[in-house]
């Protein structure tokens, strides 16, 4: 058998450590080795217990936990697991907690903490999991010491095509650097990254500031407009459905599929159906497999598919296994991506003006 999963958990809060502890407890491949009330005590514990992955309370006393992680990830980096409230400026504290290296993110409930949280015990485990299985990045590789990417410049993109993008761990980044050198004329992109509500509206949000295209949460109902990038909501699946000539967005608040919500699998569906071979599909680093049989029905329906490489992604789940179902047309390195779907705007566009 291998050797469990060794975990530290930082938090002030003793009934968070303690629910956190029966949580992994209870799981066959992990253990909590250490807890900790604040960075100051979890310093000391790193040295002595090597942990596989630290989960990271983002806000408490003594020593901020951005600033915690931020020295962590310059002199150990290491898997990190942030553990955030549902409120604005916990996911703003969240999104930025990313950027400097942490593989992901559980949110506290509102209400009911102790319930709430026994209830999430499986998705925190799977979370775990995931994190031991990650590539944590250096801090000096975070995006914000990087020099911003020069934007493509692509006078003639195909206002006929759509980009559908599905991400989940560590795909906020991956997200972010995908978008953040495309042109302000590139076509509609529609993405589903896996993240509860509460946290996609500051997501999108930041991603407009940093992008030349327009980023928003989506609205049901709302038409598709090229220069545009649309981010499911927390809590519902986004399809692309046709109005007449003009794509628009549905949202609705149906069961999880494979465990999710919003899904992947059902925004690669619906392109599948809706757009056909206009379409391009994408999918990003992240744990489980929602996205892949998606991503084969798209490409099946004529739509050029993309895989990211193993090399770049923090997690290596859903790209593989839409890889080893035949659904990716191309496997291509992260930084490499935006430029790639650049290209095949343009050689599209070229083909339908012949």
């Amino acid at each position: 058998m291998p050797s469990p999963i060794k975990v530290l958990c930082v938090d002030d809060s003793a009934l968070i450590r303690d629910l956190m502890t029966k949580i992994i407890d209870a799981q066959p491949d992990m253990k909590v080795v250490a807890t900790a009330p604040d960075p100051l005590v979890a310093r000391d514990l790193i040295k002595r217990h090597n942990p596989d992955v630290l989960t990271l309370d983002v806000e408490m006393p003594r020593m901020d936990g951005l600033d915690f992680l931020e020295r962590l990830m310059r002199l150990r980096p290491m898997p990190v697991l942030m553990v955030s409230s549902l409120t604005q400026r916990g996911s703003e504290i969240t999104l930025k907690a990313l950027e400097l290296g942490a593989v992901d993110f559980v949110a506290k409930p509102e209400v009911g903490i102790r319930d709430g949280m026994l209830e999430y015990a499986g998705m925190i485990a799977d979370k775990i999991r995931a994190a031991a299985q990650s590539r944590p990045r250096q801090q000096q590789q975070a995006a914000q010491h990087q020099p911003p990417r020069e934007v493509i410049r692509a006078p003639m993109l195909s206002s006929e095509k759509i980009v559908i993008i599905g991400a989940s761990t560590g795909g906020t980044e991956a997200i972010r650097q995908v978008l953040e050198p495309l042109p302000a004329n590139s076509p509609a992109i529609l993405i589903t990254q896996h993240m509860p509500g509460g946290f996609t509206r500051s997501f999108a949000e930041r991603l407009d500031r940093l992008c030349r295209v327009t980023v928003k949460e989506a609205e049901n109902g709302e038409r598709v407009l090229p220069g545009h990038v649309y981010i499911a909501p927390g809590d519902w699946h986004m399809q692309l459905k046709r109005s007449g000539a003009n794509y628009v967005i549905a949202l609705d608040d149906g069961p999880p599929v494979n465990r999710h919500r919003p899904s992947v699998d059902v925004l690669f569906d619906s392109a599948a159906q809706c757009a056909g071979r206009n379409a391009l599909g994408v999918i990003l680093t992240g744990m489980g497999r929602d996205g892949a049989a998606g991503l084969v029905k798209m490409r099946e329906a004529g739509a050029h598919t993309v895989a990211q490489d193993e090399a770049s992604c923090v997690v290596f789940g859903m790209p593989k296994e839409a890889i080893a179902l035949g659904g990716a047309d191309e496997v291509i390195a992260l930084p490499d991506i935006a430029r790639h779907l650049v290209q095949q705007m343009q050689s599209s566009g070229r083909a339908q003006r012949v």
